[in-house]
């Protein structure tokens, strides 16, 4: 891998670099709304498609509508959804799942629409605010090139960017914290370039506040600036570096740690690298005594290398000419050193995290190839790259996510689930029910919910299927025989339709295996099922 880390231009080019950077931004301002607002069209679209098909489900998206809805009412971020379900005792929030207080400046969406669509809304507009960050760094990369090269370069990105198949993925498969990770990644790097760096210290402690392990991408940024300001004189560059490089995984180990835990949540929960090692200190001494274990985790399966080949293969190997490639190697050995398969594909919302990363690495190779002085050869080249990589980018969305909005019956949910969706419009206001995966989100706003799983809970209602698998069931025999054993003890049913029940409890008696979690309760994880893992594009 070829990382080079050419030094910014001298502080007296800043100003003149600056000043073409706004010019991008700024002159065609008509171009930086039309793609934003397309950027915020496309992604919203596809959120909601996926509410109105009821293909988005209680986790996750239910999940964070009860926890920001805690927030708006001025509480702990509590989803009934999530700390029943994995036996969390009482007192966790989801911040003891994973330690994100920047979820909390959503709240305000809630004082103006109290409805699980406002974090699909909130995600798209964090998304698309995105949109103006990508054009200056363009800015930035193209300021020794043709002015007319530039403006296009700028228009270009931000029309990957916006468009880009991460994003779409990511819109697809519902609301997740990634939302405030991706503009504020294209904040700490933009604001790099420009030498603004307590924006850049501002936008890393809100990543670090975004994620627990957002603090290891803010430390390799650190390291990204130490090598590209070592040979200047930007002292302030290389003592944000440094602080960013130590700073960064301390606040990930504090969050793991202790925060954590003090939410009720547990420091190796997520601890998904077995192979290595028990934790984070045994991983460690097993790999100083044999490094080779690291190989052997990279590449135990096939879908490993693949999802490489996929992340550099579609951008052409351009970022991988950039030191700010650095910034992805955590995030990526999170999921090629994962045993847990829900990683390994392509189909879920860890890619809009490197995407940031990897578009602007693309943007800076590019932009050194197209520098004013540059061999002609060296301008075409990069021109060919660039439209390559814009073209590869843009022909994967279509099928990924722009392809479906023109379908008219993937706006339609399927029999099943639009079942669901009556049953649930026959249960009360305040009412505590125990509701299938895919209606859940559409009960959490007026509803105590938990969720359907292996163990039943005793609440008022119980709505599910029986005739089709439903997360976290293995398989639909499974949710059958719950239904008759709530009929056996003590449930009336009220309605049926295409599979779907609708369960009343009638009276106090008991359920065989019914639990609570209670203190001292231990959480558990999911089982992954067997024929997740085996396809790049499918969860």
């Amino acid at each position: 891998m070829t990382t080079q880390t050419a030094p910014p231009p001298p502080a007296a080019a800043v100003p003149a670099a600056r000043r073409l950077a706004e010019a991008v931004l700024l002159g065609p301002a008509r171009r930086t709304l039309l793609l934003t607002a397309l950027c915020f069209a496309v992604t919203c679209a596809i959120g909601l498609q996926g509410w109105t098909s009821v293909s988005l489900g209680g986790f996750d998206l239910g999940i964070f509508d009860q926890g920001v809805r805690g927030y708006a009412h001025f509480g702990l971020p509590v989803s009934t959804l999530k700390s029943f379900h994995h036996e969390f005792p009482p007192g966790f929030s989801v911040l003891g799942d994973h330690f994100s207080p920047v979820l909390a400046l959503l709240a305000p969406l809630y004082w103006i629409w109290d409805d699980p669509r406002s974090l699909i809304i909130g995600q798209s507009l964090l998304f698309a605010a995105g949109v103006p960050l990508v054009r200056r760094i363009a800015g930035y990369a193209f300021a020794a090139a043709e002015p007319r090269t530039g403006r296009r370069a700028a228009d270009l990105a931000g029309l990957v960017y916006g468009l880009g198949w991460p994003l779409l993925v990511a819109a697809r498969v519902g609301f997740h914290e990634v939302a405030f990770a991706v503009p504020l990644t294209l904040l700490m790097l933009e604001r790099g370039l420009a030498r603004r760096y307590g924006t850049v210290v501002l936008a890393a402690v809100l990543l670090c506040c975004t994620k627990e392990d957002l603090g290891l991408m803010v430390g390799a940024y650190g390291l990204v600036l130490l090598l590209r300001t070592r040979r200047t004189e930007d002292r302030a560059g290389r003592f944000t570096g440094l602080g960013l490089l130590l700073g960064g995984p301390v606040a990930s180990a504090v969050a793991i740690t202790w925060l954590i835990p003090a939410m009720g949540g547990q420091p190796g929960y997520y601890w998904n690298y077995g192979s290595l090692g028990t934790d984070g200190g045994d991983a460690l001494r097993n790999l100083l005594h044999d490094p080779f274990l690291l190989v052997q985790a990279a590449f135990d399966q096939p879908l490993k290398p693949l999802l490489l080949l996929w992340l550099f293969g579609t951008t052409l190997l351009l970022p991988l000419r950039s030191a700010t490639v650095l910034c992805a190697l955590p995030l990526l050995a999170e999921r090629i050193l994962s045993s847990n398969p829900n990683h390994w594909s392509i189909a879920r919302h860890y890619d809009s995290l490197l995407w940031p990363i990897l578009l602007t690495a693309a943007i800076e190779v590019l932009g050194r190839l197209s520098a004013a002085g540059r061999p002609e050869r060296s301008v075409r080249r990069a021109r060919r790259l660039g439209l390559g990589a814009a073209g590869i980018a843009l022909v994967a969305a279509v099928p990924i996510g722009l392809l479906p909005l023109a379908v008219p019956s993937s706006w339609a949910p399927k029999t099943s689930e639009a079942a669901l969706v009556r049953a649930a419009a026959l249960i009360p206001d305040g009412a505590s029910v125990e509701a299938d995966n895919q209606i859940a989100p559409r009960l959490t706003a007026r509803a105590d919910v938990v969720l359907v799983d292996g163990t039943p809970r005793g609440r008022e209602y119980v709505l599910t299927r029986g005739d089709k698998r439903s997360f976290p069931f293995k398989t639909d025999k499974e949710q059958a025989e719950r239904i008759r054993l709530l009929l056996a003890h003590g449930y009336r049913q009220l309605w049926a339709e295409d599979g779907v029940v609708l369960l009343h409890r009638e009276g106090d008696e008991p359920i065989p295996g019914e639990h609570v979690p209670g203190p001292g309760s231990e959480p558990v994880q999911d089982e992954v099922p067997s024929d997740v893992g085996h396809n790049l594009f499918r969860g």
